[in-house]
């Protein structure tokens, strides 16, 4: 019986190389059932090939596009005025594979404030969540609260239905009517099961995917005008799909499906169909108009939830904000602008974004996604999350460059070592 032996970062890497220029078409499971039958003594896990193949730039796009090009697709927001943020940048669609961005309309110096925004929603940190909900922190923009006359109770709350957000003002108070009725304890319990599943799991997307819902619904029984402009916003955010980032190998783990059922059942409780005939009427309350049909099958299908679960991941900003503008901005290793929360204070939710360097007209506008302080491979490791595939900007590609030149590899043997916890949220679409 032959012997089984682990072969080494490089081995494996030519022979996948090999493998992949001879079969450019096939996916990560037939190549490496190729790779297992051409070498049969070698002990090697899928989950070992797709990193190999991901490094390399060579999963193939699920959508049927040429290898490497697994991408977030997003639309133009028509209507977005970027003048009400700025005068000096302006919307740019670069690519299919890139899609949109930001570009300066003239020079912006450095240390300069771009623009200013205040969150489309929220679904915050899990630290200031729970300051939330223990009244601490402003149900709406998440300032911490402090002894002040301002501050005002949910009008929904009572003894024995409570409800418990307060909030820094009634500004704050009335700003909150766009998401809160449909996740208040009080006027709508049923979604209260929904929220819990999202912080004991710690899943910011599910949460944000709550809140944006809670948005679009309360917008179309309100006015068509509000309705078309937040189903816009939504519509409109770069999208990739839980199943599409595992198929392509971008959730870094294998997909808990079993988490998104749950989960896609609580989300139908708490907005389309309620678990107890008294939390259906309480929602029938809120929600008076009948839902479009497709409007319906875009929010509340199984794969429409993915779908939107994938938006959240791509778009929150890294505090748990959705921000119309600033979901605009790409990503760079060595990003020329950076976003602050600065207002802490009066406004905790609220992004300052500031020029790092000076930024010349016609030139992007770039964050990062990750931390900059980072070595290539774990960055690159973690910018898959994104679905852009290997990082190629050009800070990546110099590092690379001497990386090769200094001929080492020990830094891609510690990225083997990737966290438990990191890849289990992974699964969950949590990162």
């Amino acid at each position: 019986m032959t012997s089984q032996t682990t072969p080494s970062e490089e081995e494996l890497k030519n022979a996948l190389l090999e493998l992949k220029s001879a079969n450019p078409t096939l996916g990560i499971s037939k190549i490496h059932a190729q790779l297992l039958a051409a070498h049969p003594a070698w002990t090697v896990s899928e989950k070992r090939t797709r990193k190999i193949l991901q490094g390399e730039g060579l999963v193939n796009n699920v959508n049927g596009g040429n290898p490497g090009q697994l991408y977030p697709v997003s639309k133009l927001m028509e209507s977005l005025d970027v003048s009400k943020y700025s005068k000096k940048i302006e919307v740019k669609y670069f690519s299919k594979v890139k899609g949109k961005g930001l570009v300066a309309k003239e020079p912006i110096t450095e240390g300069e404030t771009i623009w200013k925004e205040d969150p489309w929603v929220l679904a915050p940190e899990w630290d200031l969540y729970d300051h939330q909900m223990s009244s601490h922190a402003c149900g709406y923009c998440s300032t911490p609260l402090t002894i002040s006359p301002l501050i005002v109770p949910c009008a929904a709350s009572s003894s024995s239905m409570p409800c418990p957000m307060r909030f820094c003002s009634r500004l704050c108070l009335a700003r909150s009517g766009k998401t809160h009725p449909l996740l208040c304890a009080a006027r709508n319990p049923a979604a209260a099961p929904l929220l819990y599943f999202a912080r004991k799991n710690q899943w910011m997307a599910l949460h944000a995917l709550a809140q944006c819902t809670a948005r679009v619904l309360l917008a179309y029984n309100q006015d068509e005008k509000t309705f078309e402009e937040d189903w816009e916003v939504m519509r409109s955010l770069a999208q990739l799909g839980m199943e599409e980032r595992a198929m392509g190998g971008w959730l870094n783990a294998e997909p808990d499906r079993a988490m998104w059922k749950k989960a896609h059942k609580l989300y139908l409780q708490a907005f389309q169909e309620p678990a107890t005939d008294a939390e259906k009427k309480r929602l029938a309350k809120l929600l008076k108009k009948p839902l479009r049909q497709d409007i319906a099958e875009a929010l509340f299908d199984y794969d429409a939830f993915l779908r939107g679960l994938g938006r959240m991941s791509l778009n929150l900003e890294a505090h748990g904000g959705l921000y119309v503008l600033h979901s605009h901005l790409n990503h760079s290793c060595a990003p020329n602008a950076s976003v602050r929360h600065l207002d802490q204070r009066t406004a905790l939710s609220r992004i300052t974004v500031l020029a790092r360097r000076d930024i010349a007209a016609g030139e992007e506008l770039t964050i990062t996604y990750v931390n900059p302080n980072l070595p290539l491979e774990q960055r690159r490791r973690q910018l898959m999350e994104w679905g852009f595939g290997k990082c190629m900007c050009e800070r990546c590609v110099r590092e690379e460059r001497e990386k090769k030149a200094a001929g080492g590899d020990a830094e891609t043997e510690r990225v083997e070592n990737v966290d438990l916890e990191a890849e289990l949220k992974a699964g969950l679409g949590v990162m």
